[in-house]
């Protein structure tokens, strides 16, 4: 059974929250797009200045991190985009996506929901994933035009509504709740958030945000499995490190650092 009608989002609501904002300050609705992000990254070769968000009540073609497609039903979630033009080289731009994590894990907390978050990209509640981010730039190499960070976020979800497929391993902060939550609030929440922890990392670098990255990260102190490409790795989490890879202890002791990759928790997610 639906948590909520298919009610449209309270855009006027959500542009109130955030005039005189620089993230979201300008927001463009659709009711149905391909892909939040593919319209953003149109908007940003037109000259779309930094903070324009793209927000569409569904998506035909959303798709999440190595191309994978995002379920996106109408009415239901958040599938937003944010134009960005960070002063900061090509390289760090992957960094964008955890920056994001951790406002979004931060905005579904004001709930009173345990979320953390899951390098490099998702965010969990009860070891479920609610969001997922996705960051694409543009660049001629050294550098950077802009990125474009998608956030798709499950808010009024039921488990019955998603795919069977994903239904242990899905959730949704109205799962997490058992009651709907109003998705302009959550917006306008994880808009404020980002831009605050945004700001902090352009001033300063990630610096500015790892530590409470690993206070709220589902992986320090796990034994996993990375599968990056070609190789595959094993080792114990010890931390974010500060270039933003994640730092593993071999069982040998070998320090390891990987940049990308799928992780597997051993055992699961509960904790012995």
């Amino acid at each position: 059974m639906a948590f909520a009608d298919s009610e449209p989002l309270d855009i006027g609501a959500l542009r109130d929250s955030r005039r005189g904002a620089r993230i979201g300050s300008d927001i463009r609705y659709f009711d149905t797009l391909p892909s939040t992000n593919t319209t953003a990254r149109e908007l940003a070769a037109a000259g779309a200045s930094e903070g324009v968000v793209v927000i569409a009540e569904a998506q035909t073609q959303g798709r999440g991190r190595l191309g994978r497609s995002w379920v996106s039903p109408p009415y239901r979630n958040l599938y937003m985009s944010i134009v960005l033009r960070p002063p900061i080289a090509p390289t760090q731009a992957p960094l964008i996506a955890l920056v994001a994590g951790l406002a979004s894990a931060e905005a579904i907390r004001t709930y009173g929901i345990d979320a953390s978050i899951k390098w490099p990209n998702d965010v969990l509640v009860a070891s479920r994933k609610v969001a997922g981010l996705l960051t694409e730039m543009d660049s001629d190499g050294e550098n950077l035009d802009a990125v474009v960070l998608g956030i798709g976020v499950n808010v009024n979800l039921a488990l019955d509504e998603l795919p069977e497929e994903l239904r242990d391993k899905a959730g949704s902060v109205a799962i997490a709740l058992d009651h709907a939550v109003p998705r302009h609030e959550l917006a306008a929440r994880l808009l404020a958030a980002f831009e605050r922890r945004y700001d902090s990392f352009v001033r300063v670098g990630f610096a500015a945000v790892r530590d409470d990255w690993n206070e709220l990260s589902c992986l320090t102190g796990r034994q996993v499995e990375i599968a990056d490409g070609p190789r595959r790795l094993a080792g114990e989490v010890v931390a974010l490190a500060a270039d933003g890879t994640l730092e593993l202890r071999a069982a040998d002791g070998e320090q390891l650092w990987v940049v990308a990759g799928e992780v597997t928790i051993v055992g699961g997610y509960e904790r012995g």
